[in-house]
């Protein structure tokens, strides 16, 4: 699958170079931190931070390595949701609020067994998920894509709640990520 109309989407979301003095992530050029640049072996300055890195820094850490695009192979719509939740909260809450929704949507197990909620996709996750899209169809890639953003909006709002400098990001969080 080529995943880079979904990078493309990312990119012009981040919009580039920021450095918001509430941000906790630091400096940041299209989406990417600092440190998860020094983790992946940039040691310029980030405002230099090449497009091209970062892009590579989205296929690996953002679609495969978190397993994504395994979940896109099945959906590319909830694959694609996971990923953007992944690049503005960390792939681990992407993944354990899709665990949670497939939990929640499994009737009481009667569809296909409770997945425990450790925020990585396996072959479990993944199972489930294919159990869900042969029981519910293209209403359950609605309803999970809603569900999915259900959750990060209201993480969001808990984030602006409980850390008052984070207010500052809010409006964009839900004008940009949220759909």
């Amino acid at each position: 699958m080529n995943f880079d109309p979904v990078i493309d989407k990312i990119l012009a979301a981040e919009k580039g170079y920021v450095n918001h003095p509430a941000d906790r992530g630091g400096p940041t050029n299209y989406g990417v931190t600092q440190v998860v640049a020094r983790a992946n072996g940039y040691p310029g300055e980030m405002r230099k931070l090449p497009v091209a890195l970062a892009r590579e820094i989205y296929l690996k850490r953002y679609i495969t390595e978190p397993k994504f695009d395994r979940v896109a192979a099945l959906s590319e719509k909830i694959g694609g949701e996971l990923i953007d939740t992944g690049v503005n909260m960390g792939p681990a809450r992407a993944a354990e609020f899709f665990q949670r929704w497939l939990n929640g949507f499994n009737q009481q197990g009667s569809r296909y067994a409770d997945l425990f909620v450790d925020g990585r996709i396996g072959e479990l996750t993944l199972e489930a998920f294919k159990q869900f899209l042969e029981w519910r169809g293209e209403d359950g890639v609605t309803a999970m894509y809603r569900g999915l953003n259900c959750a990060q909006g209201a993480r969001y709002l808990n984030l602006a709640e409980n850390t008052p400098t984070q207010e500052a990001f809010l409006y964009g969080w839900i004008l940009n990520r949220v759909d």
